[in-house]
């Protein structure tokens, strides 16, 4: 497939069991769940996905599960969230062997880090290595990927297709679709500021916000898109109001007990990470409603 990096693209949860094992079959309906929604695509073992805790071996299963149950409809992201350049090869083979559509690469994020020749070399080798699109995921805080090296890289890597904006930073994300906006996808991961960075420029979104609710966020792109900016402002505000919910350290959790409120089984978080209170759930439970998603 060759990948159209537009729209909203969720990094879908990786669900668990009590025990903490892979949960396959409520992966798949959870892939079900957001096809019929009208997702443009969906990424897999990103940060809402948990993919910073993933095993070699669920990381193969993972894949091709994704890819058998999409079957072609929308791009398949995989998320590569390590620290050396030899692990996210190891990665990035698995992904392709298995029919992924691109890859999503966060910087090495360890205390310690390349500099911008050793960042720059990172997604060159990967993505040329790999002869597969690449979409740089800027997220880390104390790694952020440099307009400088964003430009080396569009200029000579022709697998670059997208950058996903994250870090709260939607100054960031203005200077990218200024500067390469016309070159490649800039994908916002601003969860409480996507109406603002659609109307700067950027081609959609692949962000926490998208995986919990999917429809509202479908909604806000084609409201921007058409330019129904009445429409666009009251869905943003129900948007603001479920990621304040969700936003926090232990989000894979919340927006999995989210998706439990709303009737889509997304299974456990995996520890050190806990699942929610009740008090907890209520409150988001009370945001669901406020938001009209539930009744």
């Amino acid at each position: 497939m060759v990948i159209k990096l537009e729209g909203i693209m969720p990094p879908i949860p990786t669900p668990f069991t009590s025990t903490g094992d892979f949960d396959e079959g409520k992966f798949r309906n959870l892939i079900k769940w957001y096809i019929n929604i009208g997702v443009h695509g969906i990424a897999i073992c990103g940060s809402t996905g948990e993919g910073y805790a993933i095993l070699p071996d669920e990381y193969v299963r993972i894949c091709e599960v994704a890819v058998s149950e999409v079957k072609g409809r929308v791009p398949v992201i995989a998320g590569i969230i390590v620290n050396s350049l030899k692990q996210a090869l190891v990665y990035g083979e698995v992904a392709k062997s298995k029919g992924v559509d691109a890859l999503m690469v966060t910087p090495p994020h360890y205390i310690f880090i390349p500099n911008e020749e050793g960042l720059y070399q990172y997604f060159k080798t990967i993505a040329e290595t790999l002869n597969m699109p690449l979409i740089i995921y800027n997220v880390v805080p104390h790694v952020p990927v440099p307009l400088n090296v964003v430009l080396r890289l569009t200029n000579t890597v022709k697998q670059l297709v997208g950058i996903k904006q994250s870090r709260g930073d939607i100054s960031g994300l203005a200077d990218l679709v200024k500067a390469v906006g016309d070159k490649v996808s800039i994908m916002s991961a601003i969860d409480d500021l996507l109406y603002p960075s659609f109307i700067l420029g950027a081609k959609g979104s692949i962000a926490g916000i998208c995986t919990a609710a999917p429809d509202l966020s479908i909604d806000l792109y084609y409201a921007v898109k058409r330019g129904d900016h009445m429409e666009a402002l009251e869905i943003h505000g129900k948007l603001l109001a479920i990621w304040r919910a969700i936003g926090q350290q232990d989000m894979p959790a919340r927006v999995k007990a989210l998706l439990e409120l709303r009737g889509i089984p997304a299974g456990y978080p995996r520890k050190p990470i806990l699942p929610l209170s009740e008090s907890v759930r209520e409150e988001l439970r009370k945001v669901l409603i406020n938001t009209g998603i539930l009744k």
